[in-house]
């Protein structure tokens, strides 16, 4: 009896002393987003790290402290990211933690001059997780890891921060996750895109001037390659096209005069390719639901159809044109070609040449159908 009650409380012990090494979370130093510059001249890294302790994200009873909680942003210089971050540990306290890092955000310098080499080390990177969102910024990175959300809260519930669809409403940019931007980078066919964040200081003041968080455009790469920056409402339209779950709102014109406005949702984009061409070449088929939100002038709703048909038509024309001077297939549209064809895909990994032109597009079919009129009435 006695021998099982020593067993019993050594075991106790053993359990015990295992968890002694375990800190408590208000303890450590949350590293939640990791930024990256480019200094080419001296051909040396900027890595900075945005951290918060407990306090920042925990709730607390009765309501948020009306007090603000500041953020902490450190700063190293180094050959690689893992030698600049190396520098912070030692200078640390309390200690560093990487396993809620939510965030890389990456300065346009290294999209022109070192992007290859920073995603290979980023994929390679144990500590980076694929889940994060990745975005590029040509604004100081310190300064926008500097930036809180509205009302004083944290930097965790601003724009860099949405977790998935759900959080991001109509006519906004959806964050991109690392590991489809990946998936996307390396696949010859696809347009890769990621968000470029901005820093807005006009539009909200708070007895001062209140700066804030917002996606302006995305930044495009085709074939492992930077090529040009997207302006906000040709990305917005392209997320709209490419992704679920988004919605724009559009203004409808009669003779360069506003004539309603609409929302538009559900997107549906199927290609129709040629059997036997040497090359992708399809026509578009694009189906659209749509909500009046108002009626400016008197128009008839064959003819507001008809006009948000002409409209999306044009814009979508005029995206794969564009697409096709800077060599970008915005709409992914050889993909699918390709894979039905590996032959003609071996070849293209051969060549490296682009695969569409002008006349790849044939014809591009519009078809909107307004669902809620939001009560007005229409003579026609």
């Amino acid at each position: 009896m006695a021998r099982n009650v020593i067993l019993m409380i050594a075991a106790c012990c053993i359990m015990l002393s295992g968890c002694s090494g375990i800190k408590n979370i208000q303890d450590l130093t949350y590293i939640v987003s990791i930024g990256m510059d480019y200094d080419e001249e001296k051909d040396e890294y900027t890595v900075f790290l945005q951290g918060l302790n407990f306090v920042n994200v925990a709730k607390q009873e009765g309501g948020k402290s009306a007090d603000p909680i500041p953020i902490f942003v450190a700063s190293a210089k180094g050959e690689t990211l893992n030698l600049a971050i190396r520098e912070l540990y030692k200078l640390s306290e309390p200690s560093l933690y990487f396993a809620h890092v939510k965030n890389l955000v990456i300065s346009k310098r290294i999209l022109q001059h070192k992007f290859k080499d920073v995603v290979e080390e980023i994929g390679r990177n144990r500590f980076i997780r694929p889940t994060l969102h990745i975005v590029t910024t040509d604004e100081s990175i310190e300064e926008v890891f500097n930036i809180n959300a509205l009302f004083n809260y944290p930097a965790v519930y601003t724009v860099i921060f949405k977790k998935d669809i759900y959080d991001v409403d109509h006519n906004e940019i959806r964050p991109v996750p690392l590991m489809k931007f990946l998936r996307e980078y390396y696949e010859p066919m696809n347009a890769a895109k990621l968000p470029s964040v901005k820093i807005n200081k006009t539009s909200w003041k708070a007895e001062k001037d209140y700066p804030v968080l917002y996606f302006d455009g995305y930044a495009v790469f085709q074939n492992k390659k930077y090529i040009k920056d997207l302006t906000f409402e040709d990305s917005l339209f392209l997320n709209w096209l490419m992704e679920k779950y988004v919605a724009i709102d559009e203004r409808v014109d009669v003779e360069g005069k506003l004539a309603a406005a609409v929302k538009l949702e559900s997107p549906k984009l199927k290609f129709q390719y040629e059997e036997n061409a040497s090359s992708p070449k399809f026509s578009i088929v694009l189906s659209i639901r749509a909500d009046l939100l108002e009626k400016v002038e008197d128009i008839s709703s064959d003819r507001l159809t008809s006009l948000i048909e002409e409209k999306i038509k044009t814009k979508l024309q005029s995206l794969y044109l564009d697409g096709i001077e800077r060599k970008i297939d915005y709409l992914n549209a050889g993909e699918k070609w390709f894979r039905m064809r590996p032959e003609k895909f071996a070849e293209l990994k051969k060549t490296g040449h682009f695969y569409l032109e002008e006349n790849s597009l044939t014809d591009i079919q519009v078809k909107v159908q307004i669902f809620n009129f939001n009560s007005y009435k229409f003579n026609e």
